[in-house]
């Protein structure tokens, strides 16, 4: 297994991780960081968030870079920045910190998407991620580090950062999804 696909089955490894220090009941994690609205866990959940988010484009430069693109590292890589996504936002969703209905909506649009992607490669065909799929994925890091982050720093002046980030994230999974399908829509053969 080269480089890029270790990375990739790391950030996999990762998810449970970021998971249990973003819910399970931690003795000692659970103090206030200062006088913020922000637990000790928290911060931590997040960093690893991050790293774990920063590593998608890790992979993916050292993949292209030494020609190591594989077809495993091609079906595991988005399913693993999926599964991290939806996880992570299905966390926040236990903890109060967004609508369980956007959630919703994110995650069918991934899973809509993927089941677009697995009905073209039956045909043999490869769907990239086009740039609006690229900002969705953008969008959702900033508003879900936002959202781990209890609104912090922006909290101090109370504006909503993390609602607004999460809104554009769900309007720009939407429009992306959208995207994808009028893109796309030769691939569905209704005939079969």
């Amino acid at each position: 297994m080269n480089l890029p696909n270790r990375i990739t089955l790391a950030r996999i490894i990762a998810m449970p991780i970021v998971i249990f220090f973003q819910l399970a009941p931690l003795h000692g994690f659970d103090h206030h960081v200062g006088n913020l609205d922000l637990t000790l866990r928290d911060l931590i959940a997040t960093i690893l968030f991050l790293v774990a988010t920063l590593s998608d484009g890790i992979d993916g430069y050292i993949a292209r870079k030494y020609h190591l693109i594989t077809n495993f590292g091609k079906f595991i890589d988005p399913l693993a920045d999926k599964l991290l996504i939806c996880a992570v936002l299905i966390g926040l969703v236990d903890v109060h910190r967004v609508a369980s209905w956007i959630v919703i909506l994110i995650i069918s649009r991934e899973f809509a998407v993927t089941g677009l992607r697995l009905v073209a490669a039956d045909d043999g065909v490869v769907i990239a991620a086009g740039s609006l799929g690229k900002w969705k994925t953008r969008l959702q890091v900033v508003a879900i580090t936002a959202l781990m982050l209890n609104n912090f720093p922006f909290s101090y002046i109370h504006f909503p950062f993390a609602m607004i980030m999460i809104y554009l994230a769900a309007l720009m999974t939407v429009v992306s999804g959208v995207d994808y399908f009028i893109r796309n829509w030769k691939v569905i053969d209704y005939s079969r």
